[in-house]
């Protein structure tokens, strides 16, 4: 239905909303707003990797040393991202917004009906319905430029970009192997560790906590929550999010990790109102958001793993 309306019914009762609705990776880059970069184009750069030869005991004679040598070149490359619109419309009819009392289902004296503004609770469906889809962009999206007005623009996520650091479960359970042998090759191609936050499925989530456990004896407390994970070479946060691949474990150094806005008359998110259409009243919820995810080779995944 384009708008919401008096067939949208009313209900007395407290509102919960229900389903995996969690974003911690929003969260631990602050948000929707706080800590984002702003950038003025629907492309920019993410990252300038560069690397040194492989080290050698590389020696000359004083005779080589003192004729002319061999310059060596450090090359350079650039990592880019993209921006995306989004753009989430609410619109509710005049007779739905004056009619809060009309009431459907069970109706009790006295009982409060928590929805007085049709037209505010619609915003805020919104307003959460881009926090999720953002979330998903960061974790799963896979980036395309908009090369034209009529072309949608994707940001890349983590399961795209991860290319350097991975290790392959082969659909098997995950394991603590999987775990070290990841942060060992993470360590090896040279990741800073500064921190680290390790974000899984519910599935992997009871996994990590089965192969980490260890309980104290206690006569009233059962059950252990694994939410960190000390290795030779960093502490680990572990992080259920609900947005993960199923079949996948990311590894992400969250001090690299940025949202990125290309701000529309100076908001990063704007609520906009839309001119009145008749008897109706609406708005969007619009953004233009990217991700800096930092040198890619700062993270790792852990791929083709058991989902039941």
């Amino acid at each position: 239905m384009a708008y919401t309306d008096r067939e949208d019914l009313n209900y007395l009762g407290q509102l919960f909303l229900i389903g995996a609705n969690q974003t911690p990776f929003l969260n631990m880059m602050g948000g929707l707003a706080r800590g984002a970069e702003t950038v003025k184009s629907f492309s920019y750069p993410i990252a300038q990797p560069w690397s040194l030869n492989a080290a050698a005991q590389l020696t000359q004679s004083e005779a080589t040393a003192a004729a002319a040598g061999t310059a060596t070149t450090y090359t350079r490359a650039q990592d880019l991202n993209y921006i995306q619109i989004m753009k989430h419309d609410y619109a509710v009819t005049n007779a739905k917004q004056s009619t809060s009392d009309e009431i459907s289902g069970v109706s009790l004296a006295r009982a409060d009906q928590p929805v007085r503004d049709e037209l505010a609770f619609q915003r805020f469906g919104a307003l959460r319905q881009l926090a999720i889809n953002l979330e998903y962009s960061y974790l799963k999206g896979v980036g395309a430029a908009s090369a034209t007005s009529a072309t949608n623009g994707k940001m890349d996520g983590l399961k795209s970009v991860i290319a350097t650091n991975t290790v392959a479960a082969g659909g098997d359970d995950l394991t603590k192997a999987d775990i070290d042998a990841l942060i060992k090759e993470m360590a090896d191609n040279g990741a800073i560790f500064e921190n680290m936050v390790l974000f899984c499925n519910s599935y992997n989530k009871q996994i990590i906590t089965d192969a980490y456990a260890y309980a104290p004896t206690d006569r009233n407390v059962g059950g252990v929550n694994i939410k960190q994970i000390e290795t030779d070479f960093t502490m680990l946060g572990v992080q259920y999010a609900p947005q993960m691949p199923a079949d996948e474990v990311y590894i992400v150094d969250m001090s690299v990790c940025k949202p990125v806005f290309c701000p529309w008359e100076g908001k990063v998110i704007a609520d906009v109102p839309t001119a009145v259409v008749a008897a109706q009243k609406g708005g969007y919820i619009y953004t233009q958001a990217g991700f800096n995810y930092g040198p890619e080779e700062y993270h790792g995944s852990i791929t083709g793993t058991a989902t039941v």
